[in-house]
């Protein structure tokens, strides 16, 4: 398992689809180099609205880079984007984009063990109307909805430093819930 892309951004203004702009986090790009893991987050990046994101623990968002490959046709199939369209990491709004780890094989309370951080995995992501308009067209919200490929958000157990490229560990915690359980659960509210 890799950590392919470290991502942040400032808070900025969002234009939603409806029309009206919002503050947002959302449209995250690659950070380069060694970046400073605090409790609330990576270094560089902010949330707009911390009653819904951010916090303790939702510090972190992560998502399986293999969702890209469905993402880029869907965007393109939406007249959003061409048919060879590049779609950059952190465009669905993740800090950290992964490899070799998705959301079928991850647990509430797994431990993602990094060289000088550690992460806690707490809850899946529940896509919002930001993500719509970060997409580029309605239907967002319900293709990641029906998919399953939420993400999910994790907790800083231990602060210090990630770069890109460098590999981590999955050490299960108590394997109560899984993140598909706790997705379909947030998601028939």
């Amino acid at each position: 398992m890799r950590l392919l892309s470290l991502n942040g951004s400032p808070v900025k203004p969002l234009v939603t689809l409806e029309g009206p702009e919002v503050p947002s986090g959302i449209a995250k790009r690659g950070i380069e180099g060694t970046v400073v893991v605090r409790e609330l987050g990576l270094e560089g990046d902010a949330q707009a609205d911390l009653s819904v994101h951010g916090g303790p623990a939702k510090a972190l968002y992560a998502y399986p880079s293999e969702h890209y490959a469905f993402w880029r046709p869907v965007r393109a199939q939406a007249g959003r984007a061409a048919w060879d369209a590049e779609l950059p990491f952190g465009a669905v709004g993740e800090n950290l984009s992964l490899e070799g780890l998705q959301e079928s094989q991850v647990w509430q309370g797994d431990r993602l063990l990094f060289a000088d951080c550690e992460l806690v995995v707490s809850e899946p992501r529940q896509p919002c109307f930001k993500f719509n308009a970060a997409m580029g067209f309605n239907q967002a919200v319900k293709l990641m909805s029906q998919s399953g490929y939420c993400g999910f958000y994790l907790a800083v157990s231990r602060p210090g430093t990630l770069r890109a490229g460098e590999r981590f560990e999955l050490l299960p915690g108590p394997r109560e819930l899984s993140i598909p359980e706790l997705f379909r659960l947030s998601m028939r509210r």
